[in-house]
């Protein structure tokens, strides 16, 4: 349709303006809107999804890497525990979940969760303590919980850091530190992601390539956003974004759990 491409740019713009600044891509909350409503077929909406990642992520990035927010080992740690892991689940969302109820039921299981604990933590927002320092994490739990993340994100289309970014700032470690982290694992996972798709659609039927024009358009609006909305973190209560994704994060996951239960 001749307003997929302009819609797909608005919709990339305005999400990722308002998730950047909590260290989440945005594809999270495109993926639904790419299902609805411009109806992408499964499984091809997952590697459309990364795609909007590897196209907006730079945006962000960059604005990070020129505040020096980048520095230190953090996303190195986060990348290498998910890159194995969206791979893993680039394979189990072919060829083990490629039904649109399935992936339905999937969407809801992360979305409510994941919204539900947003909006608790900006009602009521846990003690303030000394954040622990990235090299004095477990590095074998990092790295286990970044390998089951990136397996997630790959069945999601996600990349992974958006999921890790709230475990993270749970265990203490401020937003304006993980943030850019998480941005980053999402970043590198979504290259090795798209790739791994991109490979899988040359021996296997029905629509694993993604959408070149849609992902392009919506991760071109990502990329403009993403640094308006890097840019905007220091500005922005923090509270009130995750109560803004909390939110929306809740509403969408009970619509698609109410779409899968009728």
């Amino acid at each position: 349709m001749d307003w997929t491409v302009p819609g797909g740019l608005v919709a990339g713009l305005l999400i990722a303006t308002v998730t950047a600044p909590v260290g989440v891509s945005g594809a999270v909350f495109l993926l639904p809107v790419q299902l609805s409503v411009f109806g992408v077929p499964n499984p091809a909406v997952t590697p459309t999804n990364l795609l909007f990642n590897v196209v907006a992520g730079p945006g962000a990035l960059w604005r990070y890497r020129h505040d020096g927010a980048l520095r230190g080992g953090l996303a190195r740690s986060l990348v290498l525990g998910t890159l194995p892991g969206v791979v893993l689940g680039a394979a189990v969302r072919v060829f083990a979940l490629p039904g649109p109820d399935v992936f339905r039921l999937l969407i809801a299981a992360l979305l409510l969760p994941l919204g539900v604990w947003l909006c608790l933590r900006s009602v009521s927002p846990a003690r303030h303590h000394p954040p622990p320092p990235a090299g004095e994490l477990r590095p074998r739990t990092l790295t286990g919980l970044a390998l089951a993340v990136g397996v997630v994100g790959g069945i999601y289309g996600i990349g992974g850091g958006s999921l890790l970014g709230p475990i993270l700032v749970g265990r203490g470690l401020p937003v304006s530190r993980v943030a850019p982290a998480a941005l980053a694992a999402t970043f590198a996972t979504s290259l090795v992601g798209a790739a791994a798709y991109a490979l899988l659609s040359l021996v296997s039927p029905g629509d694993v390539a993604p959408d070149w024009w849609l992902g392009l358009a919506c991760g071109t609006g990502g990329l403009i956003g993403g640094y308006l909305g890097a840019r905007l973190q220091p500005r922005v209560p923090e509270r009130a974004l995750r109560l803004l994704l909390g939110t929306l994060a809740t509403a969408l996951g009970a619509l698609y759990a109410a779409q899968t239960l009728t």
